[in-house]
């Protein structure tokens, strides 16, 4: 299978997991709410923050690691590839040791953070359920992930996921609708996803033979340490506002700020993976040391993820207050009518969106130990100022705190990949970014008018189709006024005459 087939493969189930993915971040919580009110959505939605410490795993060290098995991979390596699946494996084996006590702890700890409205043994069977979910997606299945990814096997992980996620939804909603507590509908939510790493090991044995008893002569991967200083400061960034409202607010703020989180992270989860599916192609042109493809090919990245990500978050704008007027209807427990949090959380996730192309070719290229400190202070600026104005402005307070933060290391990444890596002139950046922020202004002013006729869906869908017209249109007529160059040349690629890697 050519590159560009691997990635037209790996771009398209990674679409279809996301759009199931949104719509079932859309589905379960609005009947989390209509069966165990506003009060238990929050508690979930905390408790998962609480958590996401387990995400390290995947997300630190497996980007070192995925970025170590470039190069064994592209040269068919089978025994290095052994080397790097040793090391891995018994550094995860002493971090899921961590992440155990960690659940241990919390069990008892985290009830007397929150308020009493819910007991001990509530609280601490919820965390335990939870836990075996997030162990399951995050580590059992870690190194054969890491594996197919770097192989540009994604399709691999985005089919089995997709099916995970369907058969949650489907499942969740039966039990619920039978009466069972949160709790039984959160095991059975961990059943399903206990069944991922069995597939994995079976496609990865498939396609490698793998030896699991090599002895280690050195230590294959380097800067794990730095991968996972990286993530724990990216994990602190992520979750500082739920953390925050957790111990200055309630947790019925806590349930409106997840509720625009949904949409607005929906939308970013989308991108991340799309931008995963694009990093094993750039780093196998890194490790061939193709530069000139290189630079080619991430230019056309880069302008393509400028370009949409601003068309969808200006979108997201206009459209997110009315989408929840309509999904939190008769809710009347929390006012979730928050025009002004809805936009600075549209802006701030639109900023970690634009920086993903940065990032990932970063990471591609291994340079972790280098821009570590950035990923540090960027998670230490946003918990400093969202506990600073939590008080003052409340749920605006921390999304201002999110948004100054992703717009230091977006910066900062641009800067580095410009000057260290691809040598490139910064004001390639700076320009696109100039054409974001008028795009982004033209869009939100031009269909602010457009209004729902009534609260419903159809409403919604019918004003949502008004304003995609218009700001498609827009979109499209300003990038040919302003980098048509680079818009004519993309459409060339997406009609096929040249595939995205040539």
């Amino acid at each position: 299978m050519t590159r560009g087939t691997k990635l037209k493969l790996n771009m398209l189930t990674t679409i279809i997991y996301q759009i199931v993915s949104i719509l079932s971040g859309f589905i379960l919580p609005r009947f989390f709410l209509r069966y165990y009110g506003s009060e238990v959505n929050g508690l979930v939605s905390s408790i998962t923050q609480f958590l996401a410490v387990i995400t390290l795993c995947e997300c630190g060290v497996g980007a070192v690691v995925q970025t170590a098995l470039f190069k064994p991979i592209a040269e068919n390596d089978e025994k290095e590839i052994s080397r790097i699946y040793k090391s891995s494996t018994k550094f995860f084996n002493k971090i899921a040791i961590i992440l155990i006590v960690y659940t241990a702890i919390l069990v008892f700890a985290y009830p007397h953070i929150v308020n009493k409205s819910f007991d001990t043994l509530y609280t601490g069977v919820l965390i335990i359920t939870l836990s075996i979910s997030l162990l399951a997606q995050y580590y059992f299945a870690i190194t054969y992930k890491l594996i197919l990814n770097a192989a540009q096997l994604i399709y691999i992980q985005m089919i089995v996921s997709t099916v995970s996620l369907v058969l949650n939804v489907v499942i969740s909603i039966v039990l619920m609708y039978m009466g069972m507590s949160i709790q039984i509908v959160k095991l059975a939510s961990a059943g399903i996803f206990v069944l991922q790493p069995l597939v994995y090991k079976y496609a990865v044995d498939h396609r490698f033979n793998i030896d699991r008893n090599i002895v280690l002569n050195g230590e294959p991967i380097k800067q794990k340490w730095n991968g996972l200083a990286q993530h724990l400061a990216t994990v602190i960034l992520e979750n500082t506002d739920v953390l925050v409202l957790t111990f200055f607010s309630t947790l019925s703020s806590v349930s409106v700020y997840s509720v625009y989180h949904m949409v607005t992270n929906g939308i970013k989860l989308l991108f991340t993976s799309l931008a995963n599916s694009v990093k094993s192609l750039l780093g196998d042109m890194y490790a061939k040391n193709e530069m000139t493809q290189l630079n080619k090919t991430f230019s056309r990245f880069e302008w393509a993820f400028h370009s949409v990500v601003t068309l969808i978050y200006s979108i997201c704008a206009v459209l997110i207050v009315p989408f929840i007027t309509v999904y939190t209807d008769k809710i009347t427990d929390a006012n979730y009518k928050l025009p002004l949090f809805g936009v600075v959380m549209c802006i701030a996730m639109a900023i970690y969106c634009i920086r993903l192309p940065y990032n990932q070719m970063v990471m591609a290229a291994g340079h972790f130990k280098q821009t570590q400190n950035s990923a540090i202070i960027e998670a230490i600026l946003n918990l400093t100022i969202s506990i600073a104005v939590v008080y003052r402005f409340g749920l605006i307070g921390v999304a201002l705190g999110t948004l100054i933060a992703v717009l230091y290391r977006t910066v900062y990444l641009a800067v580095y990949l410009s000057k260290y890596i691809l040598k490139r002139n910064i004001l390639i950046f700076l320009k696109r970014c100039l054409k974001d922020c008028v795009i982004a202004a033209v869009i939100y002013i031009s269909t602010k008018w457009i209004n729902m006729t009534e609260v419903s869906y159809v409403a919604w869908f019918i004003m949502a189709v008004k304003v995609g017209i218009i700001s498609v249109a827009e979109c499209v007529l300003l990038n040919l006024i302003l980098d048509k160059k680079e818009f004519k040349s993309m459409v060339e690629k997406m009609s096929g005459r040249k595939s995205l890697e040539s």
